[in-house]
């Protein structure tokens, strides 16, 4: 049986651009799945689709046990979204705000009002709840338009890049409260690019480009994959970077880097920490003196290198101008339910 959120096939272009090339996912229910790639990879339509903001040209997708194509108002009774950009109205308070997303619920006003109470004390703004919105920062923003996002407590949530900008308070709230929300039963598709996000919060990850989906495991099963870990060495004679290079490859076990302005070579590896100090040993054996060396797991730009072959702040142009921003679903809109 199909998880809580189903897709197989999904295709979606935008002209001559293939936003989406034949996505599969499946996400069991009461779990989280990161859905990780560089901008224009295929994320944000991926999120559209699923929440009927956007029509699939093929393919077929299945949330809450209802097909986003056939059944659409069955879904979106399922579904919170919380968008890339916090949509709140900026001329209502906080709790203004939420009450209205309530009662557009059909919720009584009494319960759309208790239900805002609960939510600003939950998120942190009780006491800036009775301020017009245009007066909160960014992180209250974002943390105003999740909590609009839940007023109806939906088996199935989607959020997409819910902490970009957010400084690392914040960042670490909102965490806070998705852990809840999944440890009450509810199943999350999480877009982002921190890795280190998907990693605290989800149970799977996909990695997505050019509109496929190109890899899929844990967090620790990704990071392996671009070689578990890595050695770095800062030689203090740039001269001799060629004669670390030559020691650090009997060590490889893939491709190294060299950073010539920093002196800075970098390896993957395996072996842990006990591996550093035959690297010292070998090292100081052909006499190149170092000015440091560590040993760390993969990075995100790690993990974007060895599967997508560039880094996660690089963007599609094409793709990104191709979604349309004034359609349902474009960027800086959002819709509930």
């Amino acid at each position: 049986m199909p998880g809580a959120i189903y897709a197989e096939g999904l295709v979606k272009t935008f002209g001559e651009v293939r936003a989406l090339d034949g996505v599969d996912l499946d996400v069991p229910e009461g779990s989280v799945l990161g859905l990780l790639g560089p901008n224009g990879a295929g994320k944000t339509t991926t999120v559209r689709v699923l929440t009927t903001l956007l029509r699939p040209d093929a393919g077929r997708a299945v949330v809450a046990g209802h097909d986003v194509v056939a059944e659409p108002d069955a879904v979106r009774h399922n579904i919170g979204l919380s968008g890339q950009f916090a949509a709140v109205d900026e001329y209502l308070t906080g709790r203004e705000n939420l009450q209205m997303v309530g009662e557009l619920y059909q919720m009584s006003s009494r319960a759309a009002r208790a239900r805002a109470v609960e939510l600003l004390e939950q998120f942190d703004l009780a006491d800036a709840g009775d301020r017009p919105t245009k007066t909160y920062s960014g992180g209250m923003r974002r943390r105003l338009d999740l909590a609009a996002a839940l007023v109806v407590k939906p088996p199935v949530m989607f959020m997409d890049e819910p902490t970009t900008g957010l400084d690392p308070r914040n960042r670490m709230l909102l965490w806070e409260v998705i852990e809840s929300l999944v440890a009450g039963g509810t199943t999350l598709l999480l877009t982002t690019q921190y890795l280190e996000e998907a990693d605290r919060l989800a149970h799977d990850i996909a990695v997505v480009d050019h509109g496929r989906v190109i890899a899929r495991g844990t967090a620790d099963q990704l990071k392996a994959q671009t070689g578990g870990e890595r050695v770095e060495v800062v030689v203090h004679d740039r001269d001799l970077l060629g004669t670390a290079t030559e020691v650090l490859h009997g060590f490889s076990k893939g491709e190294s880097t060299v950073d010539q302005h920093t002196r800075k070579i970098t390896v993957p590896v395996s072996g842990g920490a006990k591996l550093l100090a035959e690297v010292i040993r070998e090292l100081d054996g052909r006499g190149v003196e170092i000015d440091d060396i560590g040993l760390r797991r993969p990075t995100l730009d790690d993990v974007f290198l060895s599967l997508t072959g560039h880094v996660a702040e690089e963007k599609s142009e094409a793709q990104d101008e191709a979604e349309p921003r004034g359609a349902a679903g474009g960027k800086g809109k959002k819709e509930r339910g």
